[in-house]
């Protein structure tokens, strides 16, 4: 009988292990699919694009009464650009989470910097998310494109050629399957001292 419940607990845990092991690779490669078809649809190609500088002049207006930033035309509005997965695909987990859990703080940003900087939507969008990844390395960059030492980088389109999405697809697989091996094996008992 002591065999037999010893058994069960591991057969279960095996179970959840192989289920788990299966449901973190079909999710890291839905995801891979869905942000290759998102780059490839959203890219420089678009209508949006291809504006002239007169049309760029047009910048978002701050609302003093409400002290908040407002697009003035739909190129300016949160769609036009990516959404939260393009802000991880480009410069990783802390602007996602930005992206998601302070979106009215997030959207303001983008609006100002655009304002600002009299720039595109997506433009204004990868600045932001390089900044909030690493805003002493955004600010040097800058510093020194101001400066004429560095060509503009291109924060819009950052991690986002075929194979660089490949890369990151595999490296997401690898530590997603870590960590689902890991979890699953800590829930098996693997790890535990009797």
């Amino acid at each position: 009988l002591s065999h037999t419940a010893c058994t069960l607990p591991r057969t279960s845990a095996a179970i959840i292990y192989q289920r788990m092991k299966n449901t973190s690779l079909i999710i890291s490669l839905a995801l891979l699919l869905i942000e290759g078809v998102a780059a490839f649809t959203s890219s420089g190609f678009s209508a949006a694009s291809m504006r002239t500088n007169t049309e760029l002049k047009m910048a978002p207006r701050y609302d003093k009464s409400i002290q908040k930033w407002f697009p003035t035309k739909p190129e300016e509005e949160e769609s036009a650009a990516y959404g939260p997965i393009g802000s991880l695909i480009r410069a990783g987990p802390m602007p996602f989470i930005q992206h998601l859990v302070f979106a009215d703080n997030y959207e303001q940003a983008v609006l100002k910097y655009m304002a600002q900087d009299g720039c595109t939507r997506k433009e204004a969008q990868g600045n932001m998310d390089a900044y909030i990844e690493n805003p002493n390395d955004w600010t040097y960059q800058k510093l020194q494109e101001k400066q004429g030492k560095l060509s503009k980088r291109d924060y819009a389109n950052a991690n986002t050629s075929p194979k660089q999405l490949a890369l990151s697809g595999v490296w997401a697989t690898v530590v997603l399957g870590f960590f689902g091996t890991f979890i699953a094996d800590c829930l098996a008992g693997k790890y535990a001292t009797h």
